[in-house]
């Protein structure tokens, strides 16, 4: 995880993920944060999507860096929300219709959804599209 200084080089971590080494949860929780902070470039994390892509996360590396994910941005307060509150996000694509059909459905089940479409986000459209 560092280099020869002893600073955390991301190198290292796609180097560990590339090999087949299960990456320590520090090692994860700093890359993350460090891409999220612009301190390492997009060629660097798309051989780390590569590896991950190759060699998979463990259930554990992906919990650690879903958590990270969520730590390196602004959340929502949702203390207040007393009901189970669920999400549908889509990866994209022509015609995924889902969305507009699970947020209903699942508010009908008394779930609490709070859904953010977007229209042209690209080739491919947004939800609304």
């Amino acid at each position: 995880m560092t280099g020869s200084s002893g600073a955390f080089d991301p190198r290292d971590v796609v180097t560990r993920k590339r090999d087949g080494l299960e990456l320590r949860p520090e090692e994860l929780r700093a890359f993350v944060l460090a891409y999220g902070r612009g301190e390492i470039a997009d060629h660097v994390v798309a051989a780390f999507l590569m590896a991950v892509y190759l060699r998979g996360l463990s259930p554990t590396e992906t919990a650690v860096m879903t958590s990270a994910m969520i730590a390196s941005g602004s959340t929502l307060p949702l203390s207040g929300v007393t009901r189970p509150k669920v999400d549908k996000h889509s990866t994209g694509g022509v015609s995924d219709g889902v969305t507009l059909v699970f947020a209903p459905l699942a508010a009908s089940l008394g779930l609490a959804v709070a859904k953010l479409s977007g229209r042209g986000l690209g080739h491919t459209g947004g939800t609304l599209d």
